[in-house]
C-alpha cells in the first residue's frame, strides 16, 4: 500500500507521517510513506500513479490542493484523497473532486486513526477477493464482489451470486462472518449481506439485489450505520 503527504509545511508532513506509520505498523501492513512539498512536485511525480491514499493540504503556495486534486482526478489517478485544512468552509468543495475525506489543523491522532481505518476499509472493498470452499469434489472459489447474500440453513451456507447462481457448503454463519471482509454485514442469524448491493433499509427488511432479506432487531442499528457510511461513500 502506497500512502503520500503533500503539504508545503515539513513539521506537518513529519507529524502526519509519524501518526500514519505507527498507526499502520501496529496493524502489521505492509506500505510506504512519500512525501511532496508542493502540488507541482506531486503532479510531475510518474510514482504517484501508484498512489492509494493521498493526505493533501488545501492552502499551498503556487498550486493548492483543489486544483491538484482536479488535476490528478483529470489524469485518471483514483487514490483516495483525504484533505487536510486549517479552514472548514473548504471540506465542501471537495465532492467535486471525489475526495473521501478531510482532517482539520492542528492535527488530532484519534482523527487521524478514524479517517485511516475508513480508508483502508474502502480500499478493501476495491480489490477483488476471493473466498474458497473445500469440497470432496473439490475447490470451489467464490468471487465476493460478486456475492449478494449468504445464508445459513442449520448446517449449510448457502452463497447467492449476482447471476441467480446458487453455492451450498457446509459451515457456520458465525465463522463465516469473520473471515468476511468489512462490506459484509451481518442482518439476521441466518443472513449475512454484502452492503455494496443493499439498495434500502426499510423497518424490519433491506432490499439486497432484488431480494428482501428479512432484518432482526439485534443487527438493525448496525446495519443503518453500515448503510450510511455505503451511502457517503
Amino acid at each position: 500500500m502506497k500512502i503520500a503527504i503533500c503539504d508545503d509545511e515539513k513539521n506537518l508532513r513529519r507529524d502526519l507521517r509519524r501518526l500514519v506509520e505507527i498507526h499502520l505498523e501496529l496493524k502489521g501492513l505492509s506500505f510506504s510513506v512519500s512525501e511532496y512539498e508542493s502540488g507541482e512536485q506531486l503532479l510531475a511525480d510518474s510514482r504517484s500513479e501508484d498512489i492509494d491514499i493521498l493526505f493533501l493540504d488545501i492552502e499551498m503556495p503556487g498550486k493548492g490542493g483543489m486544483e491538484t486534486a482536479s488535476l490528478l482526478r483529470a489524469s485518471g489517478r483514483k487514490m483516495l484523497i483525504i484533505f487536510i485544512t486549517a479552514y472548514p468552509d473548504y471540506v465542501f468543495q471537495g465532492y467535486e473532486v471525489q475526495a473521501f475525506h478531510y482532517i482539520l489543523k492542528p492535527y488530532q491522532e484519534k482523527k487521524i486513526k478514524e479517517v485511516l481505518d475508513r480508508a483502508l476499509e474502502a480500499l478493501e472493498t476495491r480489490t477483488e477477493q476471493y473466498y474458497d470452499i473445500e469440497q470432496k469434489s473439490g475447490v470451489t472459489r467464490l468471487r465476493l464482489s460478486q456475492i449478494l447474500c449468504f445464508c445459513s440453513d442449520k448446517r449449510s451456507i448457502c452463497a447467492i451470486d449476482t447471476l441467480g447462481k446458487n453455492t451450498i457448503f457446509y459451515g457456520k454463519l458465525d465463522d463465516l462472518e469473520k473471515e468476511m471482509p468489512g462490506y459484509f454485514q451481518r442482518v439476521h442469524n441466518r443472513y449475512l449481506v454484502n452492503m455494496n448491493y443493499v439498495s434500502s433499509v426499510e423497518g424490519n427488511r433491506c432490499i439486497c439485489g432484488s431480494d428482501e432479506i428479512p432484518v432482526s432487531r439485534t443487527y438493525k442499528q448496525k446495519l443503518a450505520v453500515a448503510f450510511a457510511q455505503i451511502m457517503l461513500q
